[in-house]
């Protein structure tokens, strides 16, 4: 008979575990059979001895068989998705599903997204800044939805890989969030249980990341892809730069409008280019077409106005006003608007992602505990990119919180994000390396 301790022990040592004991831990963690301080010291244990792609492979399927799987059986078309390992401004979501439903190929996008914790902020939680939005729907809805306008973002049902919920909270608590085969086992897990067959990763690289080098990057979407050729799920991965805020606005209604106009075609322009390489992904990936023409097509829609009427429509099924979609002074205002200024002329050469996601969240954007209330209104906008000129006493970003002393924290911590010298840095590309698209 199998016991956890012997199970911790083995992986402590550096051996690997066999397909039983991955088997046996899986339905501990389901049932609660297994309690979470031995559930820890597996998790630190693998943190510290990492796993061999075999065991990443039989945990996933397993975390993956933990619960229900979404077979969205009336979606009579090809399901693709899209996950981002979570950055800081990350608001794609909430642009390519529009766009890709928008095309009209044939092509759903089943979105089950989360909430925002610590300094990365959540999709659910932005969507929700739209007054009257409910992600939190039935399978049934959620379903019906995808069907009948083509995408859907809801929050994703306890009943699928229950196992990776459980996993999920102690990894953030005992700081293994960051283990790559982990990390690998929770997104994957995830997609096959959706009954998604294409999946678009966009993995993330830089301070506002978990992969903080592009090595670690690299290793994450190879193994990802893998394991998704294994399930046979066309799988490929996009890695971005996260060494700064993705587009201008960080918070959550700030982020939905910066959504809205690029959904306008009038959005911030390296924002608008990964959205347009993500959506253009996903067709190519569902066979649409060749990738020059899917690129095109997805663009097409963010200037004949259809994605935005997408986007209208998600939000009235879920029960919003559509209206903010459309003018976006409908959105709740802050209490207090601060400026920060620049303290000398020159150039940015650095505004750390992860600092400007904490300035975020002290603000009142973010949360420290799951189940913590926001302020939707609260967030920042930032006046100035990487490369730009700037002169003393020039805005650099604008704050929104509820009172000042939120305000105090959030400008404290967004003066040591941004760094300005004397000459213009390297410029970055956004998109930085693709890997397993074949065009």
């Amino acid at each position: 008979m199998l016991k956890m301790s012997d199970v911790i022990t083995k992986k402590q040592q550096g051996r690997e575990l066999d397909e039983e004991e991955i088997a046996f831990f899986v339905k501990g963690v389901t049932d609660g059979s297994i309690p979470d301080y031995q559930i820890s010291a597996l998790l630190m244990a693998i943190w510290f001895k990492g796993m061999t792609e075999e065991e990443t492979v039989m945990l996933t399927e397993y975390m993956a068989d933990s619960g229900e799987t979404a077979e969205l059986s009336s979606v009579k078309g090809k399901k693709v998705d899209k996950h981002s390992t979570g950055g800081v401004g990350d608001k794609v979501s909430l642009i390519v599903g529009p766009m890709v439903a928008a095309v009209n190929k044939g092509i759903y996008v089943p979105k089950m997204a989360g909430r925002g914790l610590g300094f990365t902020g959540g999709t659910l939680d932005k969507l929700e800044a739209c007054k009257g939005v409910n992600t939190e729907i039935s399978a049934e809805k959620f379903e019906e939805i995808v069907r009948e306008i083509g995408f859907c973002i809801a929050g994703q049902s306890k009943r699928l890989a229950p196992a990776d919920g459980v996993l999920t909270a102690l990894r953030d608590v005992t700081c293994t969030d960051n283990s790559i085969p982990l990390i690998a086992a929770s997104i994957m897990s995830k997609k096959l249980a959706s009954g998604n067959e294409c999946i678009v990763l966009d993995i993330k690289c830089g301070s506002g990341s978990f992969c903080k080098t592009m090595r670690d990057a690299e290793e994450l979407a190879r193994l990802m892809i893998r394991i998704g050729a294994r399930e046979n799920r066309k799988t490929v991965a996009l890695i971005t730069d996260m060494s700064a805020p993705l587009g201008c606005a960080v918070g959550n209604s700030v982020e939905l409008i910066e959504a809205i106009r690029v959904l306008e075609g009038r959005g911030d322009q390296e924002l608008t280019e990964l959205c347009i390489a993500v959506a253009a992904n996903m067709l190519y990936t569902a066979n649409v077409a060749d990738y020059e023409t899917c690129e095109a097509l997805a663009e097409e829609t963010l200037y004949d106005g259809t994605a935005l009427d997408k986007l209208a429509e998600l939000v009235e099924r879920l029960g919003g006003d559509k209206r903010y979609i459309y003018d976006t002074n409908l959105f709740d205002e802050s209490n207090v608007t601060a400026m920060l200024v620049a303290d000398r002329s020159g150039y940015i050469t650095r505004i750390d992602a992860m600092q400007v996601g904490k300035a975020a969240s002290v603000l009142g954007a973010g949360r420290d505990k799951l189940g913590e209330e926001i302020d939707h209104s609260a967030g920042i906008i930032l006046n100035k990119h990487i490369g730009d000129r700037i002169e003393e006493g020039e805005a650099l970003a604008t704050l929104q919180a509820k009172n000042l002393d939120r305000a105090q924290a959030g400008m404290e911590y967004l003066f040591k994000a941004v760094t300005i010298g004397d000459t213009p840095p390297e410029k970055k590309n956004i998109i930085l390396k693709q890997i397993g698209a074949n065009y």
